[in-house]
């Protein structure tokens, strides 16, 4: 069940990422849609080695929203060099 509510936060932060970092994504809403999910997981692990959280808590939303930014931002990143 922890895994379903790392997807159900990913999907949800992803969807906000997007609203917050409109634009072409080269690989549009379903890709977008999955880095929110790597950006809540990297703000979990970020987050529990700063010591934020303990090691079966999850990251919150504002965190996996930050997160899902940042690899949103990485990924138009690369993408926009190729």
């Amino acid at each position: 069940m922890d895994l379903l509510g790392w997807i159900v936060v990913g999907l949800l932060a992803g969807a906000i990422a997007r609203l917050i970092m409109p634009g072409r994504d080269p690989g549009g809403c379903v890709v977008t849609i999955l880095l929110g999910i790597a950006g809540a997981l990297l703000a979990g692990f970020v987050g529990r080695l700063g010591g934020l959280y303990a090691p079966g808590q999850k990251a919150g939303f504002v965190a996996a929203i930050l997160g899902a930014v940042a690899v949103l931002a990485i990924y138009r990143w690369f993408a926009g060099r190729r």
